[in-house]
């Protein structure tokens, strides 16, 4: 039960509990590795090798020689059944998602039998980026969700950790693990672009010296705002102030 596998479903959540109404403590993406740690209820108690997140999931048949060459580049990518427009399904890819190209046809690649994915949709695993604004605004107005790291909803911790895993770089998965990740700042008076600002359990990038972007609770999705009136919001309103904050 110890051996490594691959997730092949579009992503599910990760559960705290081998239940049903247990609550979300993160998600797996299509290509992502993991290993099995144990079986309950219907349920694989699993441990993601990225971040080394444990949880349950589903019982099911999921590969175990898997080789990803290529990853989603967009927010959320279409998969077809043949490689036409007209074949398109309901399923979706989410940024960073990780395929397998076995097959290539016109503006289409294959990756599994009868799941094709436009080429335009995704790059070379090997690829990555410095742009980190261009990978934050793609979740721009996407539903706040705990737990969640997809384009139907994505936590702030999830938000900053999608860049790092995006560029094969690790980046801890809680914002309680994040803090500690790099040494920086209590306070600062000149924010610049590439900022982090860390409170307790909460976390935000500077887009500039004026704004930031943050998958906002109280929002209710990922949303753009001044940096001075959020702090200002978290400290009256939740009563915390900033704990630390170092670059991207």
């Amino acid at each position: 039960m110890r051996n490594s596998y691959y997730f092949n479903k579009p992503f599910c959540s990760i559960l705290e509990k081998p239940k049903k109404i247990s609550k979300i403590s993160s998600q797996i993406l299509y290509g992502e590795k993991f290993k099995i740690l144990s079986k309950n209820n219907g349920y694989f108690k699993i441990r993601t090798l990225y971040d080394n997140y444990k949880g349950y999931i589903k019982i099911n048949n999921f590969p175990k020689n898997f080789k990803p060459n290529y990853k989603v580049k967009i927010l959320k990518a279409n998969i077809y059944k043949k490689p036409k427009n007209s074949e398109k399904t309901k399923q979706f890819l989410s940024f960073s998602s990780e395929i397998n190209v076995i097959g290539s046809k016109k503006n289409f690649f294959r990756f599994e039998k009868n799941k094709w994915i436009k080429k335009n949709s995704v790059v070379k695993k090997k690829i990555k980026t410095k742009n980190y604004l261009k990978i934050f605004s793609l979740f721009k107005n996407c539903k706040y969700i705990w737990g969640g790291k997809t384009f139907r909803g994505i936590d702030c911790s999830a938000l900053i950790q999608i860049y790092f895993k995006f560029n094969n770089k690790f980046y801890p998965r809680d914002t309680v693990d994040q803090i500690k990740f790099k040494k920086g700042l209590s306070s600062k008076i000149n924010y610049k672009s590439g900022d982090l600002i860390y409170w307790k359990g909460h976390v935000a990038l500077c887009i500039n010296n004026m704004k930031l972007i943050h998958a906002y609770g109280p929002a209710k999705k990922v949303v753009i705002m001044p940096i001075d009136k959020t702090i200002k919001i978290i400290r009256d309103t939740a009563g915390l102030k900033i704990k630390k904050i170092f670059p991207i």
